[in-house]
């Protein structure tokens, strides 16, 4: 494998996302990649601070003849997913990403690469350390948190910032430029549940769904990827009916807006259904290889046999959780009827988990309509309270609106078609970009978001592509060159 990064054009920016690569920086754990933007900062001669929320602000003056243009914030967040393949021993908090060069792309090893949005802080460092590139005067915000409930932008407050304009460097297709985003709302159920002995007679087994591809819960949610909780939800609802079987305890996904591809139950069944069961995993494996062909070809559906568990959760509370989830509203709940091939409101399935007798269950919903929203975290809320499960729905965050006459989105449009012979197309994207949660205390910022071309985010599959990072870095300098003047 060709690890050689630092060495790809364009250079600047490369090295520096060479360097954040063996900064360790999952959501909750950034102390690290803040001292090191910090520190970056403090030995370039960049004014810096870090404020109460963590996140970290750099600014530097305009450039000789730039004074008169309008400020620009360059904003990303210093975060990552951090999702592995099943059989790659890796501690996000400890190892640096193992990062290589495939073709036209850079990936990673068994892991998500963290281009998203490490890309986009490469690319604010690599402008705020350059003294031959023209600028107006220049600010950096970089968020924490962003990838598990955006706590920086949300702590980010009045009066730290001074600029006209937002560039946000978190999209991920090139040729595109962003204008609007969906808001989001968490969804955090809870059942209790008392144990129970195991009947004798019994045998068990762990039964996991794996090899799917997931992906970003809003970017490829339209992809109708399969969910690995629905799923095995799907098959222990089955075999619960055919078999009378028990559940001893369940682990499904993952981050909240990750597209779960792996989940597993420890159930119990009579050993009298020994074969039947057996022979019920596998036929549910080849109907789920025949569903989801040629959009999860890796899927498989497996039951070892494994040691006896201690206890079982209680019959009542497995049934009704089983039928929540079962229930439970997931994928594309509408496409937008305004704006072509744009999921308009939808649900992630995150999570499930028991743990010390109680069944954690976690939602994050998306949508560009504030009352869709509402009602759909409504509707999670009646069929897990049916099931008498407690339901928090909280975190909400409204989305972004866009700005067809935005100054910087004119400017950047000609920019675009200047340098590359096209227009860029403009949308609006169904993910949690921050620019609606700046709004609320910078309401005067005019506010964009672009960048260089990411697939697969959120997974081990994450990749980005090498020609699209030129282009990307390409455009921001020009974009800067070009930034309106101040009225």
């Amino acid at each position: 494998m060709d690890r050689e990064i630092k060495r790809l054009a364009p250079e600047p920016v490369w090295i520096k996302f060479a360097e954040i690569l063996r900064v360790p920086r999952p959501s909750f754990h950034e102390d690290a990649i803040r001292e090191y933007l910090l520190n970056e900062a403090r030995t370039h001669g960049i004014e810096c601070e870090a404020d109460e929320a963590g996140n970290v602000i750099l600014r530097k003056p305009a450039t000789k003849g730039m004074e008169a243009r309008k400020g620009i914030i360059l904003q990303a967040h210093m975060d990552m997913v951090p999702q592995k393949n099943n059989d790659k021993s890796f501690d996000f908090t400890h190892d640096p990403i193992d990062a290589y060069i495939d073709g036209d792309w850079v990936t990673a090893d068994g892991t998500t690469l963290g281009a998203d949005n490490g890309i986009g802080m490469a690319a604010i460092l690599a402008v705020m350390e350059a003294d031959d590139i023209p600028h107006g005067p220049i600010e950096a915000l970089i968020t924490t948190t962003e990838e598990s409930g955006m706590h920086g932008a949300r702590g980010l407050k009045e009066k730290m910032l001074d600029g006209d304009i937002l560039i946000n460097l978190d999209s991920e297709s090139e040729g595109e430029l962003f204008v609007g985003c969906a808001g989001g709302l968490d969804a955090s159920i809870t059942f209790s549940y008392h144990e129970e002995a195991i009947p004798s007679g019994h045998i068990a087994y762990r039964v996991e769904i794996k090899g799917l591809k997931g992906g970003h819960s809003g970017m490829d949610i339209v992809l109708e990827r399969g969910n690995a909780n629905q799923l095995l939800i799907r098959f222990l609802k089955q075999a619960e009916g055919e078999f009378g079987m028990r559940l001893a305890s369940i682990d499904g996904g993952g981050l909240r807006n990750a597209i779960p591809r792996e989940a597993s139950a420890v159930v119990v069944i009579p050993q009298a259904a020994d074969k039947a069961f057996q022979e019920t995993v596998r036929q549910y494996e080849t109907l789920l290889k025949d569903e989801y062909k040629g959009v999860d070809d890796g899927i498989t559906f497996t039951a070892i046999e494994t040691g006896m568990p201690a206890t079982l959760i209680d019959k009542t509370t497995q049934q009704k959780m089983i039928r929540a989830i079962h229930g439970c509203p997931n994928g594309v709940m509408r496409m937008s009827p305004s704006m072509e091939g744009l999921v308009q409101t939808s649900s992630n399935l995150a999570r499930v988990v028991s743990e010390k007798g109680e069944i954690h269950v976690h939602c994050l919903l998306r949508s560009s309509v504030n009352s869709e929203k509402a009602d759909l975290g409504d509707r999670i809320a009646s069929v897990f309270e049916l099931a008498g499960a407690t339901t928090l729905l909280e975190g909400s965050y409204d989305g972004w609106n866009p700005n067809m006459d935005s100054p910087i989105l004119h400017a950047m449009t000609s920019s675009y078609e200047t340098l590359f012979g096209k227009a860029p197309a403009v949308m609006a994207i169904h993910a949690g970009l921050e620019c609606g949660i700046i709004s609320t205390n910078y309401p005067h910022l005019d506010m964009i978001s672009f960048g260089p071309t990411i697939v697969h985010p959120h997974s081990p599959d994450e990749k980005v592509n090498i020609p699209s990072v030129g282009r990307f870095w390409k455009f921001l300098l020009d974009t800067l060159r070009n930034a309106p003047f101040k009225a």
